[in-house]
């Protein structure tokens, strides 16, 4: 299973980049700060979306996404979360949102700064923005390979 991975995309256009590289994708993931209901449809156009709302997306993104969520993708389980407050704390909040669920990856943004690590057997994976380098050093998205581990990739748009 291949899984396309973006956040932060807030209401700016989407790039050809990315859109062409989830083609072919069996879900995309967004992490919140959508911001923008013809952005979500645009992704919807692509593949199925999976998403969550992020601390900028205003109340027509609130009233249609959760939260967090978990999402069950064969065997792996995937937790899904903008995340919120200072760069300092994200990961505690992060890891604080599914303490009590079992998840195998847990999808994040709010920080436009890609990770893409195991911490403690689950892989914590933040795509960055990919139209928007505010605290980042350049944009990006991401992409998981699910087969008999789950595998992420970084890739940044040029």
């Amino acid at each position: 299973m291949k899984i396309g991975v973006v956040s932060d995309t807030h209401a700016k256009s989407l790039p050809a980049q990315m859109l062409e590289d989830f083609k072919g994708v069996d879900l995309i993931l967004h992490a919140g700060d959508i911001c923008s209901a013809q952005d979500f449809e645009q992704l919807k156009s692509v593949a199925e979306v999976k998403a969550v709302y992020g601390n900028m997306d205003g109340a027509d993104m609130r009233q249609i996404l959760p939260r967090s969520q978990v999402i069950q993708c064969g065997k792996f389980s995937i937790g899904l979360f903008h995340g919120e407050g200072a760069p300092a704390t994200l990961m505690e909040r992060v890891k604080a949102e599914f303490k009590d669920k079992k998840v195998d990856a847990i999808v994040f943004g709010h920080s436009h700064h890609p990770m893409n690590e195991v911490i403690d057997g689950i892989l914590f994976f933040n795509p960055g923005s990919p139209n928007d380098k505010s605290f980042a050093p350049f944009c990006s998205y991401g992409i998981l390979e699910l087969d008999d581990t789950i595998k992420g990739k970084i890739i940044k748009v040029k």
